[in-house]
């Protein structure tokens, strides 16, 4: 699914200007920033996911509208935000610029320590060229956006907010309906205390529109808030519940990815992934073996209509190819 969301007349006065692609969830939603004649070129904010790189390019190409790409930026270095960044580095010859605690396994390409690997996601190599450090500020589409730290979902992520208009570009800080999985945690550091004062410093600020990751943006900010809130308060009442729901997510991430496969090889993927053997493990490995515990998640997925179990095969619905 895309959805593109382009300046027009009955957009709000905030939003007028910008280029957003609202992605399914495989890939993050993508940002657009054009250029004005004092300040030639466009910034793209997140790049999405490498399964889509060419359907990326092909959105930015008619995004443009003839103007040049600038840069790049990324809100976090997950697959589904910066995956596309090689290919529009090979369209655009764009430079890249990314949250600093990213750079140097970026630089030197450590999959392990950017989680490709123990997440079992895909990223191809991209170049990086700079750093964007929060208290820094850039001038992007004729708007100022100043960078702000956001850490929780992923220690280094940033977000982008531009006063003037109250709007905020907040990754995966800020969901309408939450935030993305607190990644940290199930690396035993505690990181709910990041989460909620993020969501404590988007409460202090003068934020009329939300654009997020994934889904819609958004203007009722402070629903948005108190939902996020509740969910904090509910995986600070059960780690185990956060650890769980993590399982669940990187497993439909992973069928996102490659539409369809056979039980047997999800076992296997399961098997060799170390993020959810972690999981499994932390839960008290539960079920006699962690293949076991596969067919749980899928069993409890496929009850929720969030995949198909057919034949001995796994895939996603018609809805979300």
């Amino acid at each position: 699914m895309i959805r593109l969301v382009y300046s027009a007349p009955e957009l709000p006065a905030a939003l007028q200007g910008l280029r957003i692609f609202e992605r399914g969830w495989l890939s993050a939603n993508n940002v657009l920033l054009l250029g004005e004649q004092d300040h030639p070129g466009a910034a793209l904010i997140d790049t999405g996911h490498a399964s889509h790189v060419d359907q990326t390019v092909a959105l930015v190409k008619q995004g443009l509208q003839g103007q040049s790409l600038r840069c790049v930026v990324n809100t976090h270095l997950h697959s589904d935000h910066c995956g596309g960044n090689a290919g529009l580095q090979r369209a655009f010859s764009a430079p890249v610029f990314i949250p600093p605690g990213g750079f140097e396994a970026v630089r030197v390409w450590d999959a392990g320590a950017l989680s490709y690997r123990a997440t079992g996601q895909t990223c191809e190599r991209f170049e990086v060229h700079g750093s964007l450090r929060p208290g820094e500020s850039f001038l992007w589409g004729e708007r100022r956006w100043d960078i702000l730290a956001a850490p929780g979902h992923d220690p280094d992520a940033i977000m982008l907010f531009d006063a003037a208009h109250g709007v905020l570009i907040s990754g995966d800080a800020l969901w309408e309906n939450g935030f993305g999985v607190v990644f940290p945690e199930l690396d035993g550091d505690h990181a709910f205390d990041d989460v909620a004062a993020v969501l404590q410093q988007i409460e202090t600020l003068n934020v009329q529109w939300v654009i997020p990751g994934h889904g819609a943006p958004f203007a009722d900010v402070s629903s948005a808030l108190a939902r996020a809130h509740s969910r904090l308060a509910r995986f600070r009442e059960s780690p185990a519940d956060h650890a769980l729901h993590a399982a669940k997510v990187l497993l439909k991430f992973h069928l996102l990815e490659v539409q369809g496969q056979s039980l047997s090889a999800l076992h296997l993927w399961v098997g060799d992934t170390p993020l959810m053997r972690s999981i499994w493990i932390s839960l008290g490995r539960p079920f006699a073996s962690i293949h076991l515990w596969c067919d749980f998640l899928v069993k409890t997925l496929v009850d929720r209509g969030v995949l198909l179990h057919l034949d001995g095969a796994v895939s996603n619905p018609p809805s979300d190819v």
